[in-house]
């Protein structure tokens, strides 16, 4: 309505114009009558005056509109009651419009001081910075993990620690970095992993901060009380029976009243120690399993080509007798791609992993494995062995990896284990990845 107002006064206005000065041109060349005509000039001379300064009070009113915007300023307000019908409404739709604007700013506001608040208080330090090293924000985690505060500039970093001021300051966008540094508290180890992200007027960097040694001791215990389940389970599975039949032998000679004994007491006494024998041989072989788990020799490292890896594998598995009606298939990408490793302790872990898909896919006339080499998107190899198996459950996820757990009648449990050491060992990270019903992919991570 305010718009309609002011075009319908800016045509008037034009028309009155037009009618003057046609009207004081008639008079003043067609009647000669100049002093008339010079009156009607004057006339259309104030109506041109009049029609500027309306429009600049108009455009006056929106620029200062404009410019409260642009200064953040929400207290501005336009009269309402001006004498002039097409101005007030104009005042009123600046005001509707600045009323809106102002709400909008308290909702963002408040979404603002929200967000702050979650920030503050999880348990991941974040800082945000731009390429000047300017740090926009730092939440309470941060600045404790740091040990700065406050926390305006990178470079403060490097008075804490010179190697954790470097390590936040050289992170790129994907990366994720430990660093250990030494603070009052003693030694802090750190994950680092940076994002970038824009904005219209800048780049940011997040760095998102973790301190990992309270969590790694955590499950460093976790692994440890695991271990020990399953060597105690294992060590008493042989030392009960050895137990109770040491006991039964013992009690056929221990305070006897024969001088002979006889053929029967011969036979199980024969027969126990037997059992004896055995269970003591399984036992002294599952130790010795369990030191070879825990001495495996460093990594010699040279450049290995994947193709010939994944084929030299693939002829082995082959005599498998698994392999039967199972399609082995490889991808490479680039067909060139090589790693830096221990040859023979790779093909250990690539062999210990088919052969898994293999026994997994025993009962699947369907079975499919795929040996897949690639580069991730952080620049790092990655192999993957996925088969269309039966998968892992879910509740099983967090066993497998546990030295001496299996679920195979045969199986020593120790192939996980010994595979993922392998992998720490060269600087890696073996994972498991389970759709169950669907498929299983090991991906071995340098």
């Amino acid at each position: 309505m305010g718009s309609k107002n002011l075009y319908l006064n800016i045509i008037l206005r034009c028309c009155l114009l037009a009618v003057s000065a046609i009207l004081a041109g008639w008079i003043f060349f067609d009647r000669e009558i100049p002093a008339l005509g010079i009156f009607l000039a004057v006339i259309f001379v104030f109506q041109v005056t009049e029609l500027i300064r309306y429009l600049n009070r108009t455009n006056r009113q929106i620029a200062f509109f404009f410019d409260a915007v642009r200064n953040d300023d929400s207290s501005l307000s336009f009269p309402a009651n001006t004498g002039n019908k097409s101005l007030n409404e104009l005042n009123t739709s600046l005001n509707r419009v600045n009323k809106s604007i102002k709400n909008i700013k308290i909702e963002l506001q408040k979404q603002e001081q929200y967000f702050k608040t979650i920030l503050e208080h999880v348990s991941i330090g974040i800082i945000t910075f731009n390429e000047q090293g300017n740090i926009f924000l730092s939440n309470t985690t941060a600045r404790s993990l740091l040990n700065c505060n406050p926390l305006t500039h990178i470079n403060q970093l490097q008075r804490v620690d010179k190697k954790l001021g470097f390590a936040i300051k050289e992170l790129k966008p994907g990366e994720r970095k430990l660093v250990n540094y030494s603070s009052k508290t003693g030694t802090i180890q750190l994950s680092l992993k940076s994002t970038l992200f824009k904005t219209a007027q800048d780049k940011f960097q997040l760095v998102a901060i973790q301190d990992i040694k309270n969590e790694m001791e955590t499950k460093e215990l976790e692994s440890w009380i695991k271990l020990i389940r399953v060597l105690t389970h294992e060590i008493m599975n042989s030392v009960a029976p050895i137990t109770s039949l040491s006991q039964t032998i013992l009690g056929y000679y221990k305070d006897a009243h024969w001088d002979t004994p006889s053929p029967k007491i011969i036979g199980n006494t024969v027969k126990g120690l037997e059992v004896i024998n055995e269970r003591s041989t399984g036992l002294i072989s599952f130790v010795d399993t369990y030191r070879k788990l825990t001495r495996i020799p460093p990594p010699d490292k040279k450049p290995v080509r994947l193709e010939q890896l994944f084929e030299n594998t693939i002829t082995l598995v082959n005599t498998d007798p698994n392999s039967e009606n199972i399609t082995i298939s490889l991808e490479l990408h680039p067909p060139d791609l090589e790693i830096f490793a221990d040859k023979k302790q790779i093909s250990q872990v690539l062999i210990n992993l088919v052969k898994n898909s293999l026994e997994a896919l025993k009962n699947n006339p369907e079975g499919k494995v795929i040996l897949k080499g690639d580069i991730h998107e952080n620049g790092h190899v990655h192999i993957l062995v996925a088969d269309n198996g039966p998968g892992i459950p879910e509740d099983l996820m967090d066993k497998i990896f546990v030295p001496f757990f299996t679920t195979k009648e045969s199986g020593s449990g120790i192939g996980l284990s010994l595979s993922r050491q392998i992998m720490l060992l060269h600087g890696g990270n073996l994972k498991m990845i389970s759709d169950p019903g669907k498929q299983t992919i090991a991906v071995m991570e340098f």
